[in-house]
């Protein structure tokens, strides 16, 4: 940029010849310069008003829609949007077969104290110990005046032990946030369910984890924020549930039991529709596990799984099967029951005298030892054992519980002729009651092996074939018959067709070896309706004793099957299956007037 100087020379030496100012000169030039200057500050100033008012106009305008188009539409709450799957912090619930609700989550708070905050010590302890029997309120006052700076008084507290605490007003005592677990129907499914318990925590937050049960086996599942809190659908049915632990309850104390336990299983598809162990438990407020002692006298002890017993009678049925299976005998075929059945020092006896020989089904019906003892030796010890294998009495217990590999059946160490025997009859191999249930679906399903199952099945998968569907319903003819006419006549139920087994086998001794003399466990394995069977119960009960009569009475007839029929007439309309009742004939009627 030239700029024009103030005093040119030119007109300086010109005004000097004329005898002018040259001063005058700088002043003309100084004051056009401001001008120029003032005209291009003031061209700026208003380019930039100019801009800063169409920003407002503009602004203004949109704002004017906006409040336009707000005025126009209908008011409806703001939601939030996100992209992606939301993250499900808490944890999934469980569910029976029909969407009731087994376990779910409460949202609760934690106590905790800061003791160098307290101002009255002794005041807080008395307070507390008032609002929590259980706490000892030396021992808090103790704890309030040592050095110590954090403390822990109760991981889960209810909404109204929550407001007492907050009503004793001490700065030192502090609430947290906390999840826990729920379990709505206290002690109903309590083995299955397990329960849960806190692992990290903080007081901020607490991690909630599955201890036993189905809580346990499936703890990933149900703390996966992937599944969106789906939830864990069990083949329970909580009605069907409530009913069994009900009757088993009474019946366990009617027969002066010291446990019971029971399975309902579907034979086609092995769901566990029902499944009890008593003594029980609140998962709600878990008990401790027994330090002395024995393990199967504490209600976390689940009888149905992890109960290993000779189970006894309700075997025979296994051999009559497997025997009619390889073509050694048929439903009429006589038996020698001619006793005392000798092997070595070994005697079998039957309960009574059945004479010279009975027919397989009249074996099974009167449940001769002997009976049973002569066709499993036609049968053998090794084509017993994998026939046994092929029904699942070698394994573990196959269900979806972490005390399921607990439940390993106690077989021979010598599979020997005498241990074929004893066997066949339900005495030298110890099983649980679920290995039973489904050893007996495969019998009543048509001869197809059943894994079962906790879960909720949608499919029914058939296993491998075990026995032929002729044989399947043979025997489950033979188990009609033990109902109608044998030796388990309590079991009828009218109208349900109950088919089953009655079994009483002596309890071994803990120590010493050998039997109890009064001790047993009584079993009856019932299949229902028995012309177009659908389920499977089995009912134990662990050292019963009828006393209704002169001497007590131990034997499954007279304890374990009158409990049985009285389960299946309580749960069978729950199952929605509708009595078979037997019409009268009709009567030839003449029409002879009107």
């Amino acid at each position: 940029m030239i700029r024009t100087p103030l005093r040119p020379l030119a007109r300086v030496l010109k005004a000097r010849a004329k005898g002018e100012n040259p001063d005058a000169i700088e002043a003309e030039n100084r004051a056009r310069r401001h001008e120029a200057m003032a005209d291009k500050h003031r061209q700026r100033a208003e380019g930039r008003l100019l801009v800063l008012g169409l920003a407002f106009f503009c602004a203004f305008g949109v704002i004017g829609m906006r409040m336009g188009t707000l005025a126009g539409s209908v008011p409806e709450e703001p939601r939030a949007s996100a992209v992606g799957n939301p993250i499900i912090g808490q944890r999934s619930d469980i569910v029976d077969r029909n969407g009731r609700i087994l376990a779910t989550n409460l949202q609760t708070h934690s106590l905790y104290a800061h003791p160098r905050d307290m101002i009255d010590p002794a005041y807080t302890a008395k307070g507390l110990a008032q609002i929590f029997p259980e706490l000892d309120e030396a021992e808090l006052l103790a704890n309030f005046t040592s050095d110590r700076r954090f403390l822990w008084i109760r991981r889960q507290i209810s909404p109204e032990q929550m407001q007492a605490v907050h009503d004793i007003g001490s700065p030192g005592l502090l609430f947290g946030p906390r999840e826990m677990r729920l379990y709505p129907n206290g002690s109903i499914a309590a083995h299955i369910l397990g329960g849960a318990s806190y692992g990290r925590e903080g007081v901020a937050s607490a991690e909630v984890i599955g201890v036993a049960g189905v809580e346990s086996k499936f703890d990933g599942f149900l703390r996966d924020p992937a599944n969106e809190g789906a939830p864990l659908e069990l083949s329970l049915d909580l009605t069907v549930q409530a009913a069994a632990e009900r009757v088993l309850a009474g019946g366990m104390s009617i027969m002066n039991a010291k446990g019971a336990a029971s399975v309902l299983m579907d034979i086609h598809t092995g769901e566990i529709i029902s499944m009890v162990s008593l003594p029980d438990f609140d998962p709600n407020n878990r008990p401790r596990v027994l330090t002395t002692g024995d393990q199967s006298d504490s209600p976390l002890f689940n009888r149905a799984v992890q109960g290993v017993y000779e189970l006894g009678s309700v075997f025979k049925i296994f051999t009559t099967a497997q025997a009619m299976e390889l073509g050694l005998v048929n439903a009429n075929t006589m038996i020698d029951t001619q006793g005392p059945l000798t092997w070595g020092r070994f005697r079998i006896r039957d309960f009574h005298d059945y004479g010279p020989e009975l027919s397989t089904t009249d074996v099974i019906v009167e449940s001769s030892n002997i009976g049973t003892a002569r066709i499993a030796m036609q049968i053998g010890a090794e084509r017993q054992r994998d026939f046994l294998g092929a029904l699942g009495f070698l394994e573990p217990t196959p269900l979806e519980m972490v005390e399921a590999p607990t439940g390993r059946p106690l077989l021979p160490p010598n599979w020997s002729e005498i241990s074929t025997m004893t066997i066949s009859y339900g005495h030298g191999l110890s099983s649980s009651p679920v290995h039973l249930a489904a050893g007996y679906a495969a019998i009543a399903n048509g001869g197809t092996r059943v894994e079962p199952t906790l879960l909720r099945r949608t499919n029914v998968e058939v296993g491998p074939r075990v026995i032929s569907e002729a044989v399947s319903a043979r025997s489950v003819d033979m188990l009609r018959q033990v109902v109608q006419r044998g030796t388990a006549s309590f079991g009828e139920v009218r109208g349900y067709e109950v088919g089953g087994k009655t079994g009483t086998a002596d309890k071994p001794r803990a120590a010493g070896g050998g039997y109890y003399d009064d001790k047993v466990i009584s079993t009856f394995a019932s299949v229902f309706p028995a012309s177009d069977p659908k389920y499977v119960l089995i009912v134990t009960l662990d050292e019963p004793s009828e006393n209704s009569g002169a001497e007590p009475r131990r034997t499954a007839g007279w304890t374990a099957v009158p409990v049985a029929a009285e389960m299946i007439r309580r749960i069978a309309p729950l199952l929605g299956l509708r009595p078979q009742v037997d019409t009268p004939q009709q009567v030839g009627v003449t029409l002879t007037s009107n």
